[in-house]
């Protein structure tokens, strides 16, 4: 529960709370429950708070710092949070929807089970930050960066991802069906068994990214680089990789039925086992590829001649 001094002097505004915690930087605002839903808090210093389980909703928190304060449980929905400081903060199972995040620096934030449906996270840092099982449906993560973030079994459902940096990033079993990725980064990202039927991936970088098991099924990675990616046992049926680099990739048993890979280059790729059945490969290279036992009809391969 909030101490109600604490309570009293926050609502006093951002310029009389900060000078008070200058003189008192070792107290730590417990201000868990509190009703602050409208507040304007733009700027305030609230690095170390306890806002757990506050009501925050609309309220006005552009710039504030937020450093290592716990809001889980709190609610945020419709907030300004633009350009705030939540580096480590503690927002699992917040409700974060249509919060407004852009350029929010949410490095190592807890966001296990927090609800960011449409919330706007343009530019935002969430290096490092858990957002295990996060419901980021429809979000806005245009240009973000999300470097060595865990989003195991998180919903991206039509989330904007484009240009976001996800390198090292782990979206095991997560769910980004329909989820557009252009121009991302996602090199030595792990998606074991991850969702991406029907994903616009063009140009992506995948380069040694894990994709073992994961479903790409009538995903359009035209233009990607996938060299040196592990897609053993990847569903890829009807996926357009025109022009797409596959070099030394791992495509053991995948399922290629019915996909587009004009142009593509296979070199030196393993796509022993794999079904390749109704594939369209013109111009594709298969130089130093493995085809043991794959399921083809040899005359669809193009003429190294050509």
């Amino acid at each position: 529960m909030a101490e109600q001094n604490h309570l009293k002097l926050l609502k006093k505004g951002s310029r009389a709370w900060n000078a008070w915690r200058a003189k008192h930087p070792e107290r730590r605002p417990n201000l868990s429950g509190a009703i602050l839903s409208e507040a304007n808090l733009s700027g305030a210093d609230l690095s170390g708070a306890n806002l757990s389980r506050a009501n925050l909703i609309k309220a006005a928190l552009n710039g504030a710092i937020l450093k290592e304060a716990n809001l889980s449980g709190a609610d945020l929905y419709g907030t300004d949070l633009t350009w705030a400081n939540l580096s480590g903060a503690n927002l699992s199972e917040a409700t974060l929807r249509r919060t407004d995040l852009s350029g929010a620096n949410l490095s190592r934030a807890k966001l296990s089970r927090a609800d960011l449906f449409g919330s706007n996270l343009r530019g935002a840092d969430l290096s490092r930050a858990d957002l295990n099982r996060a419901d980021l449906r429809e979000a806005n993560l245009y240009s973000a960066t999300l470097t060595g973030a865990t989003l195991w079994g998180a919903d991206l459902r039509g989330a904007n991802l484009n240009r976001a940096d996800l390198r090292e990033t782990t979206l095991s079993g997560a769910n980004l069906g329909e989820v557009t990725l252009r121009g991302a980064t996602l090199n030595g990202a792990t998606l074991g068994e991850a969702n991406l039927s029907g994903a616009d991936l063009r140009w992506v970088q995948f380069i040694k990214a894990a994709l073992s098991g994961a479903d790409l099924s009538g995903a359009d990675l035209k233009g990607a680089t996938l060299s040196g990616a592990d897609l053993s046992g990847a569903e890829l049926s009807g996926a357009d990789l025109s022009i797409a680099c596959l070099r030394e990739a791992d495509l053991y048993l995948a399922s290629l039925g019915g996909a587009i890979l004009v142009g593509a280059d296979l070199s030196g790729a393993d796509l022993s086992g794999a079904n390749l059945t109704r594939a369209t490969l013109s111009g594709a290279n298969f130089s130093g590829t493995n085809l043991k036992g794959a399921l083809l009809d040899k005359r669809d391969l193009p003429d190294p001649r050509d």
